[in-house]
């Protein structure tokens, strides 16, 4: 039986189908503890700035160190981070229909015969997302921009619709993308290695929880959550159920905590 608190808190996501669904998990679990949550979302830099402006209870999640430490830097004496509940990390990907004999690697991408083939143009998600932060450097770092490549920040939609356009044309062509995210079991997108390191490292991706609210949150709804593990896998499971199944994020978060028979209280 939940423990009841009058406690509102206000969980924040940044605004992506990935990160709705570790969002969701946390606020069932909030919620088993008697919790109301208020869910907002924002992008990548707005919501780590309304986090240290107080406006955000519980952060999920930080890709830390490489992805989101140059935001949570600015308040991190304010905030306690738990432990991760998935390991995230970004890749260059080209379709599977793409010979790995003839594209490897990403320096393949700067090969005569392959730039004539793949499209220059490559499109990603919004500015602040590490992923965009750092194919804009692979792509003066690997000369692919003397090859008339581009790297073009953009929308969540527009980089979907993007990879749907290209999967059915079967177009050759080069998405920034990441783990977890459903379009890697949706289309079996191939990873390039990247020998450069410049994507970044394997990330944790934890809750960040403000030190003032930590106060106002059930102990044991904390203690759930820094002992919560969906993985990778766990979450691009709930994404797929959101992206691809039509289920509201809170509806797949249910399927995925009685799927895997997870207990919400300690």
């Amino acid at each position: 039986m939940a423990i009841t608190s009058p406690e509102t808190i206000t969980v924040g996501n940044i605004a992506l189908s990935f990160h709705r669904a570790a969002a969701a998990v946390t606020r069932r679990v909030l919620e088993s503890y008697g919790h109301r949550v208020n869910s907002v979302e924002a992008t990548h830099e707005k919501l780590f700035r309304r986090q240290a402006e107080n406006g955000v209870d519980v952060l999920v999640s930080a890709w830390l160190p490489s992805s989101h430490g140059m935001y949570l830097s600015r308040y991190s004496d304010r905030v306690k981070v738990l432990t991760p509940h998935y390991r995230p990390y970004c890749v260059w990907a080209v379709p599977p229909y793409v010979p790995v004999e003839e594209v490897r690697n990403v320096s393949d991408l700067s090969r005569p015969e392959v730039a004539e083939r793949m499209t220059t143009a490559i499109g990603g998600i919004n500015a602040g997302a590490g992923i965009s932060r750092f194919s804009a450097t692979m792509v003066r770092e690997y000369g692919l921009d003397r090859l008339g490549y581009t790297f073009a920040p953009g929308t969540e939609d527009g980089f979907i619709a993007r990879v749907e356009r290209g999967i059915a044309a079967r177009e050759w062509f080069v998405i920034p993308l990441w783990r977890p995210q459903y379009l890697n079991r949706l289309h079996a997108l191939r990873p390039l290695e990247e020998p450069k390191g410049l994507l970044g490292t394997v990330d944790n991706a934890s809750p960040v929880i403000r030190l003032e609210a930590l106060e106002r949150i059930h102990p044991e709804a904390v203690a759930r959550l820094d002992t919560l593990h969906m993985g990778n896998e766990g979450v691009e499971e709930i994404d797929m159920s959101i992206s691809a199944g039509g289920l509201s994020p809170l509806q797949a978060a249910d399927h995925y905590l009685t799927d895997h028979h997870l207990r919400l209280f300690v």
